[in-house]
């Protein structure tokens, strides 16, 4: 029996919940909202389209209490990112939200895999393990795996190849200070750079300028529409997928670093092993002196930000 619980019924929840309901991703799947009447009805609605997929999924509101025998909570739950505010201005603001969600489900009698996915996500997930005291594999935040997917497809548009087969990660906070380690970028098994340096139709500044687009990309989004959901929503899903079928994928998550590039305790986005357990194994990439002192930057403005905070 696969169970998740889901706290937090906005946009980014309902986006991942709508995404499972479609893949099948689990057997029970509980919605938690501090608005009880909302979580009925996004319940209630996806129900109604349960005869038109594939699964019998049992979908209900429920309270932290579900959490006892739950494999994944995914935490959703947060205010907004507002038009010109970075992922970090939330910090404050979401740090008191978590304290009345992360205790009651430790309480609940949980021993599955947190999997957050509020921003800033990084500080998030590192705030979830500093409460909730698990070991640092079963917490986890969605890291870059969104960034890493954003770069596929640009690469991938910019090379008129199929993104699946763009090899290639944003690694750092995800966030302002985040980047591509272009040295580990594959187009099949070939270094995106040397594709460039052969071809005349490339240019090395077209490369770069992905970078940041990428960076870039969510406040576009937000501009445009308000808000980003839909592909935070999938990527939520193909990380608790990962779990739930103890799959030992690679994927760009959020996790705290042991020792893995000289760095310690801080959350931040890197290609992790996942599977049943959580992150289990960090892949540690083979990186450029340049991108190791990009790296160490984005770890130190993530672990001075969270150096401040008062529990």
């Amino acid at each position: 029996m696969r169970k998740i619980v889901l706290v937090g019924t906005g946009m980014v929840g309902m986006s991942f919940a709508y995404a499972a309901l479609n893949q099948d991703l689990c057997d029970e799947l509980v919605l938690c909202d501090i608005n009880t009447t909302r979580a009925i009805g996004e319940a209630q609605d996806l129900n109604h389209g349960l005869a038109f997929s594939n699964t019998s999924m049992n979908i209900y509101q429920g309270d932290y209490k579900d959490c006892k025998d739950a494999d994944i909570v995914v935490i959703c739950a947060g205010v907004n990112q507002k038009v010109g505010e970075t992922r970090l201005h939330l910090l404050q603001r979401n740090l008191e939200i978590f304290k009345t969600i992360v205790n009651p489900v430790v309480n609940s009698g949980f021993e599955g895999i947190f999997l957050v996915a509020t921003n800033p996500v990084d500080i998030m997930a590192r705030i979830t393990q500093e409460l909730s005291q698990f070991p640092s594999e079963k917490v986890i935040g969605t890291g870059t795996t969104l960034d890493s997917a954003r770069l596929r497809f640009l690469i991938g548009e910019y090379f008129d190849v199929d993104p699946r087969s763009i090899h290639g990660y944003v690694i750092g906070e995800h966030g302002d200070s985040e980047f591509v380690p272009w040295s580990q970028v594959l187009l099949a098994t070939k270094p995106i750079l040397d594709v460039v340096m052969d071809n005349d139709c490339y240019k090395m500044e077209d490369i770069l300028k992905i970078s940041d687009d990428v960076r870039h990309a969510a406040y576009e989004i937000i501009k445009a529409k308000g808000a980003t959901y839909y592909g935070i929503g999938m990527a939520i899903c193909r990380v608790a997928r990962a779990i739930l079928q103890n799959e030992n994928s690679i994927l760009t998550i959020s996790s705290k670093m042991n020792g893995s590039y000289g760095l310690q305790n801080v959350y931040v986005g890197n290609p992790c092993i996942i599977n049943r357990q959580g992150a289990t194994r960090t892949v540690e990439l083979t990186l450029t002196s340049q991108e190791t002192e990009q790296l160490k930057n984005s770890c130190k403005i993530l672990d001075e930000t969270f150096s401040g905070l008062r529990f």
